[in-house]
């Protein structure tokens, strides 16, 4: 399947987030209600089973995350997912979808490719996961250089380079983020990170608001 560190969150933290132009909270802060949590009216493609999925993969409690790899606040946000995953992974299944923002972040695309090709040797969350963790050393490459980077990072999680190099240049995993992307934009997905709940957008400002939907969500 498309298939965890432990860090120390302060739940009072507001994340931010990495818009087309510009760094915002992605927050409606006049809202002060337990509704202002959830956005009404907002939908997103349906679960396949080409989705990558962490959690359990059988539960019907789906969490969908919408993220960028050069994205700074989807790194920050990292420790947060990594943490309900921990807490509710028995619950529910967590959903990475890629939303590039190619304006803004010109080595986007390739990373997200890059997770694809990976996964077609089963080594997506590795991928994943180093990209997220050496984010400022390949940000600013040039495509050459992050080419380059990207063949570096396959033999380092054990990754058959001749095959990486092929898949990353091939129509297929191109075409898995451009869906995904394409998704994206049509449940009206601007900034990332962006986060659904049982289909519905969610925007909690910290953990512990995180934590209560889901919590509501299993118990509903």
């Amino acid at each position: 399947m498309k298939n965890l560190v432990k860090f120390t969150l302060i739940t009072a933290l507001v994340f931010t987030a990495c818009t087309g132009n510009t760094t915002s909270t992605g927050l409606d802060d006049d809202n002060e209600t337990d509704n202002s949590n959830v956005e009404q009216g907002t939908t997103m493609p349906e679960i396949t089973d080409a989705d990558w999925s962490k959690g359990n993969l059988e539960s019907t409690i789906i969490l969908v995350e919408y993220s960028d790899l050069q994205c700074p606040a989807c790194k920050s946000r990292e420790p947060l997912v990594e943490k309900l995953i921990q807490e509710f992974g028995n619950h529910i299944r967590f959903v990475y979808r890629h939303m590039p923002l190619s304006s803004m972040h010109k080595n986007a695309q390739k990373a997200a490719e890059a997770t694809e090709a990976a996964g077609m040797q089963d080594k997506f969350w590795e991928m994943h996961d180093l990209l997220f963790e050496k984010q400022k050393d390949w940000s600013d490459l040039s495509n050459t250089d992050f080419i380059e980077t990207l063949a570096t990072y396959a033999e380092e999680i054990g990754l058959d380079l001749e095959q990486f190099n092929s898949d990353l240049e091939s129509s297929e995993v191109e075409d898995a983020v451009d869906e995904d992307k394409e998704g994206a934009i049509d449940a009206g997905v601007n900034s990332t990170p962006t986060f659904f709940l049982n289909g519905s957008k969610i925007n909690p400002k910290t953990y512990e608001e995180y934590r209560e939907l889901i919590r509501q969500a299993i118990e509903a």
